[in-house]
């Protein structure tokens, strides 16, 4: 089975799982349409690589989709968003 992204906002996170299993999460703060991503986790024991990659992916296609913008104060975000620039139109500066 391919591990599925999803928006769970009263956990205030993007998960991935697997099933019911547990993968991963980004962990965010919603104000307004802005999404600030502030931690991201994943189960580095799950045998699986790239988990972080496809639950980022999943968690800014949702958001894009959305028409929100995010502002990624988690370090991870932050690095996958400067790795694939086709997404930095969704980072906007807090405030705004």
């Amino acid at each position: 089975m391919e591990p599925t992204v999803r928006d769970v906002p009263e956990a205030d996170r993007y998960e991935i799982r697997d099933g019911e299993q547990l993968l991963g999460h980004a962990d965010y703060q919603r104000n307004g349409d802005t999404t600030v991503f502030t931690h991201t986790e994943v189960d580095q024991d799950s045998g699986r690589s790239g988990l972080g990659s496809t639950l980022v992916q999943g968690a800014l296609d949702d958001v894009r989709a959305k028409g929100g913008s995010v502002v990624p104060k988690c370090s991870f975000v932050r690095g996958w968003i400067e790795k694939h620039p086709e997404y930095a139109d969704l980072v906007t500066s807090p405030g705004r």
